[in-house]
């Protein structure tokens, strides 16, 4: 069984890092002429996947705005999931969930376990109820081929004080990337399966993951398109990282509109594989 950060870096090979985000909030279904329900969010899913499909290899639905509409929601969220892995695209459940023990693992199963209903090929997680909370579902996630993508150094500003904080002799963020780094056990040619939310606006030197940080799984980097990161950026802003980086665009794509989405995803593709640096190196980590 191939493990989900090879996979990332087969699609890397083949397609480059982009990753399109599917976040149907209201004013972009309105943009897109379909009503705010259910309904609407499965047909934007939908469309997106179906302009995805051959152009890029990673697609980020954010859970929150099809699970706003309840059970219907859901379903929505499940046909898009599973268009798009029937597709061949990797799927990341951008969920974010983050708990303990036996709540924890019914999160995995829901979103990891094989022929689950949300099946993904990796879910957003967070660490603050203590990294180590996440050893269970990092486990399970690497028996199945699937990966985690832990919350590090969110672009958001506000979480920069929290991030930024100390723990021991670090700062929080690099407390939890040593931390799932060291639940990532795997051959040291091979890409790790647990990766990092580490986005492309914050700075890495704040958050002290610039000095002997190294990444061995690949990284989701929200922050691109509407936050301000430019594909040109990608090598400046991550240097030796930034061939593990895949980047995630979502309103800046998703505001093209059904008629031009396929368009703007081709042209974004081929500058983020432009200035993706480096090869990704087999033996590195």
């Amino acid at each position: 069984m191939t493990g989900f950060g090879e996979r990332v870096r087969a699609v890397f090979a083949a397609q480059g890092p982009l990753c399109v985000g599917i976040d149907p909030h209201a004013a972009l279904l309105a943009d897109w002429g379909l009503p705010a329900s259910a309904a609407g969010a499965r047909e934007l899913g939908l469309r997106t996947v179906a302009a995805a499909a051959g152009r890029v290899g990673i697609v980020k639905p954010q859970v929150a705005f099809f699970e706003q509409y309840g059970s219907a929601g859901f379903a929505a969220l499940e046909a898009v999931t599973r268009a798009a892995r029937d597709t061949g695209l990797l799927v990341i459940a951008d969920a974010k969930r983050g708990d303990i023990g036996s709540t924890m693992a019914g999160y995995a199963r829901a979103w990891l376990e094989p022929g689950s209903d949300l099946e993904a090929d990796a879910l957003t997680v967070s660490p603050y109820l203590g990294p180590d909370s996440l050893a269970e579902t990092a486990a399970f996630a690497k028996a199945h081929g699937k990966g985690l993508f832990v919350l590090c150094a969110t672009s958001n500003p506000e979480a920069t004080a929290l991030q930024a904080g100390t723990v021991g002799a670090g700062t929080t963020a690099r407390f939890v990337a040593d931390r799932i780094a060291a639940l990532d056990t795997r051959e040291p040619h091979l890409w790790g399966d647990l990766g990092l939310v580490v986005g492309a606006t914050v700075r890495r030197d704040d958050l002290g993951l610039m000095q002997g940080f190294d990444a061995t799984a690949p990284i989701l980097a929200p922050g691109f398109g509407a936050q301000g990161a430019r594909p040109e950026d990608l090598e400046r802003i991550f240097g030796d990282l930034s061939s593990f980086v895949i980047a995630s665009e979502s309103r800046s794509i998703l505001s093209a509109g059904p008629d031009r989405i396929a368009e703007v995803i081709t042209a974004r593709a081929e500058l983020y594989t432009r200035s993706h640096g480096r090869t990704p190196d087999a033996t590195r980590g």
